[in-house]
């Protein structure tokens, strides 16, 4: 099995909602993200080109780049319309942003780029990360 892996970052805000604990303050992360996508077979000597998958994992993970990311209804309606009404970026999930949620979403969104994705692991901070491996 051959393995490529590559890693990709972003900047953004987030809360933990109903949580007991520093984290349910709004605060933010350099979100590292590392990608590692396999095959058994080689096209032209290669799995990808690295430049082309750079390039569309960059297309993926740049939207949460400088926002503010949420579980959908965990600001006051007020709140939230008022930050939007003030131009800020939100991005509502439907889960709550973590480091081992986002490892699984972001398994599902690059596999929909047609990848056969072996793991992603997001790093919440430099010695933090939780991870999402392909189940055999």
């Amino acid at each position: 099995m051959y393995i490529l892996k590559i890693e990709h970052s972003f900047d953004s805000a987030h809360f933990l909602n109903n949580y007991n604990g520093k984290c349910a303050n709004i605060h933010g992360h350099r979100w590292r993200v590392e990608i590692e996508i396999q095959s058994e077979t080689l096209i032209d000597d290669m799995i990808e080109d690295f430049t082309i998958l750079k390039k569309r994992i960059k297309e993926v993970l740049d939207f949460y780049d400088h926002a503010l990311i949420i579980e959908k209804n965990s600001l006051r309606k007020l709140t939230f319309d008022c930050l939007i009404e003030d131009g800020f970026k939100i991005i509502e999930l439907d889960f709550r942003p973590t480091a081992e949620n986002f490892s699984k979403f972001f398994f599902d969104e690059i596999r929909k780029l047609n990848y056969d994705v072996r793991k992603i692991t997001v790093y919440e901070t430099p010695n933090n990360s939780a991870s999402y491996v392909k189940e055999v």
